[in-house]
Order: C-alpha cells, then sequence, then structure tokens
C-alpha cells in the first residue's frame, strides 16, 4: 500500500517519534520509572512529577553548559 504522505511529514513524524522514545528510554533506565513503590495515588503521581522535573532540569542544565540536550552521562 504506498504512503499518501509527504517525505518531509514522515520525517518530522520519525524525528519527533524517535526523541520521544529516547526520553521514555531515560525516564525507564536512569530514573527507575518501572518501579516506582507509592502506597497511594498522589505519592505515585509525586514521585512520576519529580523525576519528570529532574529530567527536565538535566536538559536545561545541559543547555546553558551547550552540552547535547539529551546526553546526561560524560564521558571523561
Amino acid at each position: 500500500m504506498p504512503d499518501a504522505r509527504l517525505k518531509i511529514t514522515v520525517a518530522l513524524l520519525m524525528k519527533a517519534r524517535r526523541l520521544v522514545e529516547t526520553v521514555i528510554g531515560q525516564l525507564t533506565e536512569h530514573f527507575h520509572n518501572k518501579k516506582v513503590r507509592a502506597r497511594d495515588t498522589w505519592h505515585l503521581a509525586n514521585r512520576f512529577i519529580r523525576k519528570c522535573l529532574a529530567h527536565t532540569v538535566g536538559v536545561f542544565l545541559n543547555k546553558l553548559l551547550r552540552n547535547q540536550s539529551l546526553h546526561f552521562v560524560s564521558i571523561g
């Protein structure tokens, strides 16, 4: 079945998907979002929001330091 979408549209969608999957992977691996132990919904939401905020602050600091946005581990 031929794809009716424009190539630029597909490229933009793929770029956005790659970014979203990278961020989800980082939240899962580095911030351990798979095993959030909370007794109720309030604490679960609070922990998830703190982890998302920590990720956002990391991206912001990388921008300030002129590093790549999603590279949190520096080598060397």
